[in-house]
């Protein structure tokens, strides 16, 4: 695949296997496309075989133009590269033009297809030259920790002040230092039919998901509805633990998920269709046995001119992060912090989320998107929505497979 921007492979990288096929429902798979169709769940899982290269942002947003003091007031101040491990298929090549214009520092852009091969780049970086900064999902940033390979950021260096709050979750943070800097988000909420199910932020819930009201018309993806069915047991009370100290261990997630799983037969009546990818999620609400779902926001999105709405319960969205961690072994440390205050700016965080198909993190970012996403952002995530978010704590292998299994006894049933 021919690079995205910046120079290509301009540190040693050594051949990896492809991903496993056997891998397990990952965060990414909230990753489609708002602007193009439906992506199956297989390439979600391998980027590089199947996502389609685009920027539609990055140009009408101006990204040539980003003009922040802090990036301005230190324009060449620094020279040389930064290289950054990223993920494979996106057009990122605007935004490293309009960082080396502001800086001086040319942008090393290495493509990976998903998270074990960029795990597995860094391991041989730390033992040589190699990248300064990657970009892993939040939930699985323990497993880079427990490796040893990153340093923390300094925090007066980042440009923290432009972040909007609701992004800079405890979870960044390790024995008091931060190793991770949000780039882009995304999040599981309530899709509705705007006709028959009408809902509003505030009262909708999740709990609506098991209501007798919506029997035989609910849409969700086995996994995140028996977490939602945690969730709402938890807010009722009726668990012995906090539903996230199931991601801890084995034994503790069995106990609270044996709970789920025997309310959720219950209430399977509620359930008109299962789905494992966005076209079947698509699908359910486009057939009109599905009025009420828990979806990702890109599938909502789609279904906008079908007169569905989408909106974070009040327990809160479903989410997940995505970020930049520095490595120990990094050469261009000044220059990796410089590209964290440039990608932070308003425009710059529109224009990334717009290429990348996911939701920027600086204040100020929304109004900048295509006024379409802008619009249904703001609806779906209102007042408090952002702070509320539910963000997926880390998932070990453990824990997927365990899940996995879950969710075939609910269907099953």
């Amino acid at each position: 695949m021919e690079p995205t921007g910046g120079k290509h492979a301009a540190f040693p990288l050594i051949p990896l296997p492809g991903p496993s096929p056997a891998r397990g429902e990952g965060i990414y798979m909230g990753l489609a496309s708002r602007f193009r169709g439906p992506m199956s769940t297989a390439s979600r899982h391998h980027p590089r075989l199947t996502r389609r290269a685009f920027l539609r942002g990055a140009a009408a947003l101006g990204v040539g133009t980003v003009a922040s003091p802090a990036i301005v007031s230190q324009s060449f101040s620094s020279s040389g590269e930064l290289n950054y491990l990223g993920w494979s298929g996106y057009d990122f090549s605007a935004l490293f033009r309009s960082f080396t214009e502001k800086t001086g520092i040319t942008v090393n852009f290495v493509e990976q297809p998903d998270q074990e091969a960029m795990l597995a780049q860094a391991r041989i970086a730390s033992q040589g030259v190699g990248a300064d900064i990657v970009e892993p999902s939040i939930d699985r940033l323990p497993e880079w920790l427990q490796a040893d390979l990153l340093q923390p950021w300094d925090d007066g260096n980042v440009g923290l002040d432009l972040y909007d709050k609701a992004f800079l979750t405890g979870s960044a943070m390790h024995e008091g230092r931060r190793y991770f800097l949000p780039v882009v988000w995304g999040a599981e909420a309530l899709a509705y039919a705007r006709q028959t199910a009408p809902q509003a932020y505030g009262t909708a819930s999740l709990a609506m998901l098991f209501d007798d009201k919506y029997r035989g018309k609910v849409t969700l993806r086995p996994s995140t509805g028996l977490a939602a069915m945690g969730r709402v047991l938890e807010a009722e009370g009726k668990l012995p633990r906090p539903w996230l100290d199931g991601y801890k261990d084995e034994a503790t997630m069995r106990r609270l998920w044996d709970l789920a799983l025997a309310e959720a037969v219950r209430r399977k009546a509620m359930i008109g269709q299962f789905w494992s990818s966005e076209n079947e999620a698509l699908t359910a609400f486009r057939s009109k046995v599905c009025t009420l779902g828990l979806t990702w926001d890109t599938t909502a999105l789609a279904l906008a001119g079908d007169d569905v709405g989408f909106v974070a319960p009040k327990e809160g969205a479903f989410g997940w992060l995505q970020g930049y961690g520095l490595l120990k072994t990094a050469r261009n440390a000044e220059q990796a912090h410089e590209w964290a205050r440039f990608i932070v700016t308003p425009e710059a965080s529109a224009a990334y989320a717009t290429a990348f198909s996911a939701n920027p993190v600086a204040r100020g970012a929304v109004d900048r998107l295509d006024a379409k996403l802008r619009d249904f952002l703001r609806a779906a995530y209102p007042d408090d929505a952002l702070s509320k978010i539910w963000w997926l704590p880390a998932q070990p292998p453990w824990f997927v497979a365990l899940r996995g299994e879950y969710a075939q006894k609910w269907q099953a049933a």
